[in-house]
């Protein structure tokens, strides 16, 4: 079977069914939406210096700080090349000498009964894992919000599937004695250089999520094989399987287990889900468990008309993805959807492949998941906010005209 690589193929015209939204400048940080302004995305905007190794075909350039995979280069693998896999950074990347002695990066581990600084050359003595899972952005889908939230105006390309390989954070807390009685939290702090003169809690990378999300938890420092790139958090990344991507600290330097969430403005009020209007607040639910989602990213034709091979990825979150169906008739009727390829874990995507027979005319192509624990991708997600957390199958289908 082709791995399918473009849309743009003569026998269809190929669009987002969900309102078409315009790309807006800025992005949710910690420290409000004026701290790091971010530029809209143009067709011609070259890559930036740090990632000028991705392939420039495959991205969009939001900003800086925020690049997006085409739809149509998520491929059928289910693993995604480092190169094509989006860069979302609350703050810049910090300078490449991190990266020239990645053994000598230092973490400091906090809650624990022989609580210690580790380099990566340590870490590496302890334990290792490889696990399969999806990075995605809380703010994956917000383009199709109605209400246009401020912020990068995602479609479906700010996730990936990749291959994380480092040491189980579990193995690291037995290794240093066990936890401190009554930590209920996993904080992990990133090493970014923080603008002078500015509060850090107001700017820092510091994330808090449930001392449970330790069992699947690593201290990465391979991504796909490889050392994790710069941009990507190398030399050491934090990664928390089923977890939106701001959990998965970048450049970890601390990682404490703690009575209480971080005070930080990234977690006290930032990523916070709440009804659109509403400013953040520490008792709003925050952005950790990822739902259960999938969208179609490849509609091929082979001939004017008849068969159809119609492809897309799904996940179930923090849970097993159980199912995908399709639909070519805007949610009408529904027929499963097969999977391709392996079966990475819980944790992974899958990609998936369903057969039509599709006449000349117009179609309204989408998909809906299940997970193993009964959730299924609703037609809709109501608005929040900050546009967080969008899987609502209607508005991540596609609209295909069969010529």
């Amino acid at each position: 079977m082709p791995q399918p690589r473009s849309l743009h193929r003569r026998h269809f015209i190929v669009g987002a069914a969900g309102a078409a939204g315009v790309l807006a400048a800025g992005d949710e940080g910690p420290f409000g939406a004026t701290a790091f302004a971010q530029q809209s995305a143009r067709p011609d905007q070259p890559l930036p210096d740090y990632v000028k190794w991705k392939n420039e075909e495959a991205m969009i350039v939001h900003s800086k700080n925020t690049l997006e995979t085409k739809r149509d280069f998520f491929g059928t693998s289910g693993i995604m090349p480092g190169d094509e896999l989006f860069v979302r950074n609350n703050l810049p990347a910090p300078n490449e000498e991190i990266v020239a002695d990645r053994d000598a990066w230092e973490v400091s581990v906090e809650g624990v009964q022989k609580p210690r600084n580790l380099t990566v050359g340590q870490l590496k003595n302890i334990g290792i894992e490889t696990v399969a899972a999806v990075l995605q952005c809380s703010g994956n889908g917000r383009d199709f919000f109605a209400h246009k939230a401020s912020g990068t105006q995602w479609r479906v390309g700010a996730a990936g599937n990749l291959f994380w390989s480092g040491v189980p954070i579990a193995a690291v807390v037995e290794h240093l004695g066990g936890l401190v009685q009554g930590r209920r939290y996993m904080t992990g702090t990133g090493g970014e250089t923080l603008p002078k003169g500015i509060d850090p809690k107001t700017v820092i990378v510091e994330r808090s999520v449930p001392i449970a999300a330790m069992e699947h938890a690593l201290l990465a420092w391979e991504m796909n094989g490889k050392p994790v790139p710069l941009a990507h958090g190398g030399p050491l990344r934090l990664v928390i399987p089923g977890y939106y991507g701001v959990n998965n600290v970048k450049y970890v330097k601390r990682l404490a287990f703690t009575e209480q969430e971080s005070d930080a403005n990234i977690q006290r009020t930032g990523y916070r889900v709440r009804p659109v209007g509403v400013k953040g607040a520490p008792d709003q639910p925050s952005m950790w468990e990822m739902n259960v989602k999938s969208w179609v990213t490849h509609p091929l034709k082979q001939t004017e008309d008849g068969p159809v091979l119609i492809y897309g990825v799904a996940f179930g979150g923090i849970n097993t993805v159980k199912s995908v169906d399709v639909s070519t008739d805007g949610g009408k009727t529904w027929k499963q959807a097969r999977f391709l390829g392996a079966d990475f874990g819980r944790f992974a995507w899958r990609s998936f492949v369903f057969a039509a027979d599709l006449a000349p005319g117009s179609y309204t192509i989408a998909s809906r998941a299940n997970d193993t624990q009964g959730r299924t991708q609703p037609e809709t997600f109501e608005p929040n906010e900050r546009g967080y957390g969008h899987n609502g199958w209607r508005d991540h289908a596609v609209s295909v005209t069969v010529t």
